[in-house]
């Protein structure tokens, strides 16, 4: 890996091209499929003239309106995606210079803020919410030449791992439309999974980014807590919420990072040879669905061979550190944060009446857990235990992990199980044990996110029935750039799923 401070931007894209070409070589689309081009090749054919942003704009929009059943989308607006298109181009033919996402349709999660659209949250009474300007995140992709696509469906206020929305209707899995595509960033997810866009906006407290790229066969990344800007973001807690990208392959998540952080530094594959990856097999990998356990063991395998090192280790009381952080931390912080959002980007409505509104699964949990009086409200004695004593407890115990075995990034199954039906969010069956739908989702992805860690979800393989599954890097806190050149190493061993047959 190349990450010297003078490398210089033709290294950067001479870099990431190679990484582009090497995650493509076993499965590249035809050269007349634009929706098959990853987002860092169809910038480049929009800036050399091949084709025209509204030409690849046209390609998208009508391969979303072929599969427009997944329900991917709560906004999408075609005359108005040509139309920046058409500008982008009108840009071109005057010479004026090109930023790095020139003429690039993003599809946004419709909880991050956008200026053009209205950010329903994904529930009823912000149907018309229209914020007066762009998120951060949104502003700085459409500073380098990207338009927004539209607004992807999600799990109503981001709060669940489903998509399965019911004031906007479910998301549906690109692989197997009867099944979760995973929440709460389902929309983007699916439109990723499904080639309606090579690139996409998503958001993560718990999971909300790297579940659905687990459950459509994509590439998901969460970074470090901080390290994208998640203002203009519906917030559930400010300690672990953070924006980041759904793709179909790792180079352009690092495309996604260079424009969101600045950082243009050249950054190449690692080779594996000599790769120490932790492996929690104690608390990860138990309880798995066979076909989860079978691929993943695959992975394990594959990576031996091509030269990484399995240091078999658990990270130190992470199941009940989790317990006394997470949901806690959650469920007291939703209810200010969300206030706070609502006043701030005149929303036009208090915190109640969102509830009030809200359909009758949120109403529900709300009710129980977040609201004042509520059966499993959070005192603030708790809540300051969490976030004084036991989350600083958690994030000690992942450093003394990686400190003392020498360990790059943990290695594990993201889900217990493949994508679900839509509707089976109880027990889940797993070798003939009952599990919870919440361990069988989110117990391997929430101590990394609770503990503010960079994790990177990439697809390892399609089970007997043809559904995906994937396995999650997460590294130290701060070594984002590091752990997305071993997820380029990874990714070059286990190769891209088939794309899904809708």
């Amino acid at each position: 890996m190349s990450d010297a401070p003078g490398s210089t931007r033709r290294d950067f894209i001479l870099g990431m091209t190679a990484m582009a070409a090497a995650a493509q070589a076993s499965g590249k689309t035809s050269g007349d499929d634009l929706t098959g081009l990853s987002a860092a090749e169809a910038v480049t054919r929009m800036k050399n003239g091949d084709i025209t942003a509204e030409a690849y704009a046209q390609a998208l929009l009508r391969r979303c309106d072929a599969v427009r059943s997944l329900n991917a989308f709560i906004t999408l607006e075609p005359q108005r995606v040509l139309e920046a298109a058409r500008e982008c181009d009108r840009r071109r033919q005057a010479g004026r210079t090109l930023g790095p996402l020139h003429g690039l349709p993003i599809p946004v999660k419709d909880s991050v803020n956008t200026a053009d659209l209205p950010t329903t949250v994904g529930t009823p009474a912000l149907r018309r919410f229209h914020p007066a300007e762009d998120a951060p995140v949104v502003r700085r992709l459409i500073d380098a030449g990207a338009l927004v696509q539209g607004k992807t469906n999600l799990h109503e206020l981001s709060y669940g791992w489903t998509s399965n929305n019911l004031a906007f209707g479910a998301v549906h899995n690109p692989y197997d439309p009867t099944r979760i595509p995973g929440g709460s960033s389902g929309g983007t997810a699916a439109a990723v999974a499904a080639a309606m866009a090579p690139l996409g906006i998503a958001e993560d407290t718990e999971g909300s980014i790297r579940v659905p790229a687990a459950l459509c066969g994509i590439v998901g990344f969460r970074p470090t807590t901080g390290r994208y800007p998640t203002e203009g973001a519906a917030p559930i807690s400010s300690l672990f919420d953070q924006v980041g990208p759904h793709a179909r392959q790792v180079s352009d998540v690092l495309l996604f990072d260079s424009v969101v952080t600045g950082d243009r530094r050249a950054l190449r594959a690692r080779e594996l040879t000599g790769v120490r990856f932790g492996i929690p097999r104690g608390y990860c990998y138990s309880d798995l669905h066979p076909e989860v356990a079978r691929i993943s063991e695959d992975v394990l395998r594959r990576l031996q061979a091509a030269g990484a090192q399995l240091v078999e280790a658990d990270v130190t009381d992470i199941g009940r550190l989790v317990g006394l952080t997470t949901l806690a931390i959650q469920n007291h912080d939703v209810r200010p944060g969300l206030t706070a959002y609502l006043q701030r980007y005149h929303a036009g409505i208090s915190f109640e009446q969102l509830v009030a509104q809200a359909s009758p699964d949120i109403r529900g949990y709300f009710g129980h857990a977040v609201l004042p009086g509520s059966p499993d409200f959070i005192s603030e004695e708790v809540y300051r235990k969490a976030v004084e004593i036991h989350l600083p407890e958690l994030r000690a115990s992942y450093a003394r992990y990686f400190a003392a075995h020498s360990v790059d990034a943990l290695l594990f199954p993201t889900t217990s199980i493949p994508a679900p039906r839509i509707g089976d969010d109880g027990k889940q069956d797993i070798g003939g044990k009952s599990v919870s739908f919440e361990q069988a989702i989110a117990r391997n992805i929430s101590p990394g996110s609770t503990a503010g860690l960079p994790g990177l979800v990439l697809p390892a393989g399609l089970t007997s029935g043809g559904l995906p599954v994937s396995i999650e890097l997460d590294g130290p806190a701060g070594s984002d750039r590091a752990l997305l050149a071993i997820g380029a190493a990874v990714e070059r061993v286990l190769g891209p799923l088939p794309r899904p047959k809708i």
